[in-house]
């Protein structure tokens, strides 16, 4: 899928659903908040979240007192609908409307947190784009949190195929500037009652 077509897909899918019309909509982002929390992220710390779109996730970190929180996606309707939910709050973060395979960060991170955008990611290509970024936007010494579908989690999601991973299959990928410093097992459970098997795993950057 080229850049033009996943921004054209995701774009529709904002513009015609409400937030609680899609599978990976979740009120409480406590698995996300647990993993940026173990990293000893402070207040000051830099945040990014990849793929945010609408997530909760930002509410959550602002009302933490986070100030340094920078969301990216691709979808232009997507971060316009967290920035109007979240009202003068928004103006604490920054916004970013990028494909993560082609954006140049201009800055660096102390976690960068992905929760399911990178198994939308099916070619060697595209993941090694990716990984090109992280090691961009990543500072030596901070953390990836990756979240994607488990081995035994959907095949698709909103129509697109995804590839599923383990710790293992995401650890090659990064290659040996990365250690896996936790992975875990989450029950995502959908608007409409439907469980779907994710995994989260953490890497520290060494180099």
């Amino acid at each position: 899928m080229t850049n033009s077509d996943r921004r054209t897909h995701w774009e529709n899918v904002y513009e015609t659903k409400s937030e609680r019309e899609v599978s990976w909509f979740q009120e409480n982002p406590a698995p996300s908040l647990d993993l940026i929390a173990l990293t000893g992220a402070t207040k000051s710390s830099a945040i990014v979240d990849i793929g945010g779109g609408a997530s909760r996730l930002v509410d959550a970190l602002l009302a933490m007192g986070h100030r340094d929180v920078t969301v990216l996606d691709l979808s232009t309707a997507a971060l316009a609908a967290a920035r109007e939910r979240l009202g003068r709050d928004a103006d604490w973060v920054k916004w970013i409307v990028a494909d993560v395979t082609a954006w140049r960060p201009a800055t660096t991170y102390d976690v960068w947190h992905d929760r399911a955008a990178f198994h939308f990611l099916n070619t060697s290509e595209e993941q090694a784009a990716y990984i090109e970024r992280l090691r961009h936007g990543l500072k030596v010494g901070g953390y990836a949190i990756i979240g994607t579908f488990a081995l035994d989690g959907p095949e698709k999601c909103s129509g697109l195929p995804v590839t599923r991973h383990s710790a293992d299959t995401i650890g090659v990928l990064l290659g040996s500037a990365f250690i896996l410093k936790d992975t875990r097992r989450h029950q995502h459970k959908t608007p409409w009652e439907s469980v779907q098997n994710f995994q989260f795993s953490t890497f520290l950057r060494l180099e």
